[in-house]
């Protein structure tokens, strides 16, 4: 079971809604303390290291990239890279190996 944390900007006014990047990671992660729940979150959640520092602190258990896919479908290779992870050469298919460049 994952509980996914969001805001479906759902509400007729929904102008004082926050929309700064991991907005919804203070809810998540008081859901996932209290409920006892693994929990996603997402919102604006563009740089690997923000999405790394919400894992490593235990305020989530997935980061949901979903426009920023969109805007690099090789975030995660990138992501890897910034962050240093050496497995990060071995991720990526070497039919796409010229497509990502450094």
């Amino acid at each position: 079971d994952l509980l996914d944390v969001s805001h479906g900007m759902l509400t007729p006014d929904h102008s004082g809604v926050p929309s700064d990047p991991g907005f919804m990671v203070p809810d998540a992660s008081r859901i996932r303390k209290e409920a006892s729940i693994p929990v996603s979150v997402g919102w604006l959640i563009t740089e690997p290291h923000h999405a790394a520092q919400i894992l490593a602190n235990e305020q989530a258990d997935l980061i949901v990239l979903a426009r920023e896919l969109l805007r690099d479908p090789y975030w995660p290779y990138h992501a890897a890279k910034t962050l240093g992870d050496a497995v990060h050469e071995t991720i990526l298919p070497v039919q796409y190996a010229r497509a990502v460049q450094s």
